[in-house]
Formats: C-alpha cells, structure tokens, sequence
C-alpha cells in the first residue's frame, strides 16, 4: 500500500494497517474492520481501474484475515503439525469486490488416514471459530458452506489430494463446479508450502487430462453475454442485466481453462490471460483487450456497489441507465466476452 497514488486514502489505509498489525484483542477486529470498509467503499471513486481496486482490496482483506487466523489460532492449542489456511474463488484469485462471502479451506500434514480424521477433530473448532469470526468481519458466510469450518473442506494434503484426482479423472456436474471455485485455491496464511503443492498439482492433473479442461469448455460455454446479431446490447430500456455473471464470470472462466491447460501457477485472471494467452493462440493485442475489458466491467460492478446502501451486489442493472460513452464501452467489453469464447469454441472444437 505505501505506493499508493496521491488521490487515494493513503493516510488512512495506512494507519489502519499499522493499527491492524498491532491489534491483540479479537474483540476490537470487527470495529477496525468497519473502519476498513468504510475507506474501501471509497476505492471505486479514487480513480484507480478496476483491477487495481480489486487487487487493493483482496491485498487489504488478506491482512485482515490473517490478523483473524493468528488471533484465533492463540485461543486453540492446534496440534504441531504443519497446516495453512485457503482461500479460493474471488479471494483467491485476488479480485475481491466490495461484496464477498468466504470460500476457504484447510490443509494440514498427516500420515495416514487414522492421524487425519484425529488431527481433523482439533482443526475443526478452530476452523469454525475463524468462520465466525470472519463473518463478524464482514465476510459473510458461505451459503454453500464452503468454508474451513466444514470437515468436508478440512483435509489432510492427501485427501485433497484425492479429491483433485476424483474431480479431474471423474467428472460430473459437481466436480465442474467445483473446480469453478477449488482450482482457483490459493495459500494464504500458515505453511504456505502445503496450499503451493496442491497448486502445483492442480495443474499437473489438469494439463495431463485435456477431456476435463473440454468439459470445463462446454460449461462455461452455457453463459452467453448479452448482445444481438449486429453486436449491440441486448436488452430493452427497463430491462436489467447480471453484470457478474453475463460478464465478468466469463472472462473468469475462459481465463482459468487457459491457464489450467498449461499449468500456469498463476490464479489471479489478468496474469492468467497474460501467461497462458499466447498458448492458446492468443496476440498481445487480443490478451490487452481482454484484460481492459474485464477490468472495466469489474470498475462497474465497484462502482454500483459502492452506490447501493451497505455495498451490496445491485439487484439489477440497467445499461439504458449509463451515459453514451460508458455504454458503448459496457458493449466493446461484451463482444471482448464473445470473442474469448469464440477462442474457446475453437481451440476445442465446441
């Protein structure tokens, strides 16, 4: 943060990290963190692109967890064992937005399957007690129950191990889904080796088996941006659309079969595109476009939900309801959207 631009809070983030970093009471991490918040929801209007925003704000959410994780850690006598803390989704790939729920999980060193479930019994209460916490942060909980907490997310490196090798050599619905969330896993906080091996395998499995990442295609082929056939936005004057899912998950998406498919350890979709782009026949130009595109949308959705009371993801948006400039700037990032699916149908066969 210390090389923030002069037009952002830089004071304040400032001395809310010093603050952070010095805070001993849990008691006293959800008041910091509405302070926190309250300075992020000015983000979007600092002038920053959008991917810078979402970069600042996982950066600062990052801190905030970890603070949370060493403090709760102190009230539970965790056995010494090797363990670390993931996160995954947009935590993970480090394009939080002002709304985010938590997706995370726990990893820890075990020798057998007996150690596991036994070492799995004195994570869990931990785990749980982060949640909480957490969401007494602002980070609500998740409501598919993806969390640390969950014992299906509380696992010994060779159960997730096992699960990586199911998903990927035994794909159904669930597990494309899954992968949709889990193969954007990142460690953040405790032995960050153990959540690093399990990203290098995620990778090794996914580019040794290319009828997973064909499958992974055809789902995320199932979403289509709003446009007609001359390229325009879709949508009557009253009528709304999803800027999340009709937009900036596409991108997501197409990024994360990219980099997949050659193993690039990078999970954050701006380095995905950048690494794995030129592999997929890709020009510079192309990945450039891409990446402006998704930032803009992503400034979008900051923007309108810094305007909603509280943050929150907006109900619906109307494209009538922007300015020409910014309209024609929302239909440029969607036809972005269809040509990186067009790249996908080809370098398929869809």
């Amino acid at each position: 943060m210390d090389e923030l631009l002069p037009d952002l809070p830089t004071a304040e983030l400032l001395a809310l990290k010093s603050e952070l970093a010095r805070l001993d009471d849990l008691g006293s991490l959800a008041e910091l963190a509405g302070r926190l918040r309250a300075v992020q929801l000015r983000l979007p209007a600092s002038g920053l692109v959008g991917e810078g925003v979402c970069a600042l704000i996982s950066r600062l959410n990052d801190k905030l967890t970890a603070r949370v994780l060493a403090l709760v850690a102190r009230r539970h006598r965790l056995p010494p064992v090797d363990w670390c803390w993931l996160a995954m989704g947009s935590e993970g790939r480090d394009e939080q937005t002002l709304v985010s729920d938590q997706d995370n999980g726990l990893v820890f060193s075990a020798c057998s399957a007996g150690e596991a479930e036994a070492l799995r019994q004195l994570f869990l209460p931990f785990a749980q007690e982060a949640n909480q916490q957490l969401a007494a942060c602002g980070f609500s909980l998740c409501p598919g129950n993806i969390m640390a907490g969950n014992p299906q997310w509380c696992l010994s490196a060779d159960e997730w191990r096992e699960r990586f090798i199911d998903w990927v050599r035994c794909p159904d619905p669930t597990a494309l889904l899954n992968a949709t969330i889990f193969f954007d896993l990142r460690p953040l906080y405790g032995s960050l080796t153990l959540g690093q091996g399990l990203r290098s395998l995620i990778g090794r499995l996914t580019s040794d088996t290319p009828a997973f990442l064909h499958l992974m295609a055809a789902n995320a082929l199932q979403v289509h941006p709003p446009l007609g056939f001359l390229g325009d936005v879709a949508v009557d004057d009253d009528e709304a659309i999803d800027l999340k899912k009709f937009g900036s998950r596409i991108f997501v998406d197409v990024a994360r079969i990219l980099a997949l498919a050659v193993a690039t350890p990078a999970v954050n979709s701006f380095a995905r595109l950048r690494e794995a782009g030129p592999a997929a026949g890709m020009q510079p130009r192309e990945i450039a476009a891409a990446q402006a595109a998704l930032s803009h949308l992503l400034r979008l959705r900051l923007e309108l939900q810094a305007d909603t009371a509280g943050g929150g993801e907006p109900a619906a948006f109307k494209p009538v309801e922007l300015h020409e400039l910014d309209r024609a700037l929302l239909r440029e990032c969607l036809r972005q959207a269809r040509r990186l699916q067009q790249r996908l149908k080809l370098n398929y066969c869809l």
